[in-house]
């Protein structure tokens, strides 16, 4: 009897772990519609870093920094399970892009890049109850704990819809996803081509 009760307390503390991580994966907002920062971002999965590319309010934000710049996108373990079992990404989806300055010159490096300095943050929020197209992108500052919505027309939202190659989403970058995609035939037609 004693392991038995053992047994259910173990799953009951499980469940309520569980339970705390989906609840923490799950976008957070402050009472005027600001997106919480999520503090474990770095600790979710990591889907791709790009060099050099832009992607319209970091660009804006890091538009005094010389030099090519790192992107690195994040999304939620939940969201990231869901997509490789269906092609598609869930309700409550959040990424996180945070974007870094490089640098050639450091330390033993004698050739490439390396990343160094935070200039930008950037999250892609998948909400269908509060966002009318769905998704809602928030801009951070380097420092921000919280992001304002950029709005059904910014540029941002303007840009992934007509270009996401899932669910106003840039699959086409992630190579580990962009196969998943591919397999469940969840690619926009003309993304597939």
């Amino acid at each position: 009897m004693k392991l038995k009760s053992i047994l259910i307390l173990l799953l009951v503390c499980l469940n309520v772990v569980g339970q705390q991580q989906i609840q923490h994966d799950e976008p957070q907002y402050t009472s005027d519609g600001q997106l919480k920062l999520p503090d474990n971002y770095r600790e979710w999965i990591y889907l791709s870093s790009g060099l050099g590319m832009t992607y319209g309010f970091v660009e804006s934000a890091a538009n005094a920094v010389v030099g090519d710049r790192f992107d690195n996108v994040f999304v939620t373990p939940r969201a990231y399970r869901a997509f490789l079992a269906t092609g598609t990404w869930p309700d409550k989806t959040m990424f996180v892009m945070e974007v870094r300055t490089e640098s050639s010159k450091g330390s033993i490096n004698k050739g490439g890049h390396f990343q160094q300095g935070l200039v930008g943050l950037e999250a892609h929020v998948k909400d269908q109850s509060r966002f009318p197209t769905k998704w809602e992108f928030f801009g951070f500052s380097p420092t921000a704990r919280t992001g304002k919505p950029q709005g059904a027309k910014s540029n941002c939202q303007t840009c992934h819809s007509a270009n996401g190659a899932v669910d106003d989403t840039f699959v086409q970058f992630y190579p580990t996803l962009l196969p998943v995609a591919k397999a469940k035939g969840t690619l926009k037609p003309e993304i597939a081509k």
